[in-house]
């Protein structure tokens, strides 16, 4: 054999050896990270599902107990995974510093998301609306049908899916048309100077009596509301359900026209809902 094969040969032997001594030196550290790693997962899975069961249990709402579920199930991974590269023997203090510039960098760049996340969880906290609730909010009227963390998502009138951010949506004004049960309607008419005040008021009132989508408590209200330079403004006031709300004001308009007609009273009908 030549003298460059053995040298081959004593060279490989060598370098198995050092290899062979480097795994025995280091399996203890391997073996407790394995371990670490095997004990920690199935750690991170029982309290996670504990969590999940607690929140289920007080009635959390569920997008909120998703959010902190997943957000507690990312945080438990990243501690471990820490402790797995520490007990390696790798260092984890710029490991660390790393992921903090990374996470500055991340969060700088994503700024209108976090304000649509915070937004989210202020509105599943303080529950300003909820689901199937009819809200009015930044220039858009519409029933929710999903709070998302970073967006909530209503059906309009015209069955368009309206998303609004949740950023701007918790620190603008909101309008719950829902919040109290029911819906009071103002719908205004504008009568003729020569109509006898007491008898519209007393049809405006039989109309809204004989509806029967017309809540009886709250009582309906008829007010003149105001005399203008040409006509008197008589408001009809009636209360209904939410889901009768706007059958119900449609009847009232169309049957107290056709009672003033009955009656000869003149008017130019206009509408304001409230």
């Amino acid at each position: 054999m030549k003298k460059e094969e053995l040298h081959y040969i004593h060279s490989f032997e060598e370098y198995l050896n050092d290899f062979l001594n480097m795994l025995i030196s280091y399996s203890p550290k391997l073996i407790s990270a394995l371990i670490i790693l095997v004990v920690g997962l199935y750690a991170i899975r029982f309290i996670n599902r504990t969590a999940i069961k607690i929140m289920q249990k007080r009635e959390m709402e569920v997008t909120l107990s998703e959010f902190l579920s997943n957000s507690l199930l990312w945080a438990m991974r990243l501690l471990l995974f820490i402790t797995v590269i520490s007990r390696l023997g790798i260092e984890s203090s710029s490991f660390v510093a790393i992921l903090g510039a990374a996470g500055l960098a991340v969060g700088l760049s994503l700024q209108g998301s976090l304000s649509n996340l915070a937004g989210g969880v202020l509105i599943i906290l303080f529950k300003p609306f909820k689901v199937g609730d009819s809200i009015e909010a930044q220039n858009v009227i519409g029933t929710v049908i999903d709070i998302e963390i970073f967006s909530t998502k209503l059906l309009g009138a015209n069955n368009q899916t309206i998303y609004i951010p949740n950023g701007i949506l918790s620190n603008g004004t909101i309008i719950n048309h829902s919040q109290q049960g029911f819906r009071r309607a103002e719908i205004v008419f504008s009568l003729s100077y020569e109509t006898n005040i007491k008898t519209a008021k007393d049809l405006a009132m039989k109309t809204m009596q004989n509806n029967s989508k017309v809540m009886k408590t709250p009582e309906p209200v008829v007010v003149v509301k105001n005399l203008a330079d040409t006509s008197i403004l008589l408001a009809l006031r009636p209360c209904a359900s939410i889901n009768d709300f706007a059958d119900m004001t449609s009847e009232i308009m169309e049957e107290s026209k056709e009672a003033f007609d009955k009656e000869g009273i003149l008017f130019h009908p206009s509408t304001v809902k409230k």
